[in-house]
């Protein structure tokens, strides 16, 4: 009778310990959900400032031409997205994937143009900082470019 007590307590700590991580896993999904939303209404806001604050000091972005390395490099180019009084383009984030680790996490989705055309792709890293706070270590853009 103990022998069957025990393994029924086992059996239930198990199931209480998997409905715990999945509980928490789908916390830090929504988590990486609404960051990756907070970091695109910044380009809507036109609040640079809040933009960089999204970016991991060691973060890379790879851009057209170069690899842009570290917070401070990746400001300075992006700097001419928040010039005019428009956005010139959105995201949203699509895919959203965490490691079992809780450590690291993916997002992926469109970018549209201000007209609210379809003109790419981002896939982006982010990376639990501290408690609740997810920075951005890499970003990738991948354009949607019209077939002749």
């Amino acid at each position: 009778m103990r022998r069957s007590l025990f393994g029924l307590a086992i059996l239930l700590f198990g199931a209480c310990a998997c409905a715990e991580e999945a509980a928490t896993k789908a916390n830090l999904k929504q988590q990486v959900i609404a960051t990756e939303r907070a970091f695109a209404r910044t380009m809507a806001d036109r609040d640079q400032a809040a933009f960089v604050s999204f970016i991991s000091v060691e973060a890379v972005f790879l851009s057209e031409d170069r690899p842009l390395r570290g917070k401070q490099e990746i400001a300075s180019r992006w700097q001419q997205y928040f010039q005019t009084p428009d956005a010139p383009f959105s995201w949203e984030p699509e895919t959203v994937e965490v490691l079992d680790s809780g450590a690291l996490a993916l997002s992926t989705g469109p970018v549209r143009n201000a007209k609210g055309k379809l003109i790419g792709t981002f896939t982006s890293i982010w990376r639990l900082e501290e408690p609740a706070t997810w920075r951005i270590v890499f970003d990738k853009g991948n354009c949607v470019c019209d077939q002749p």
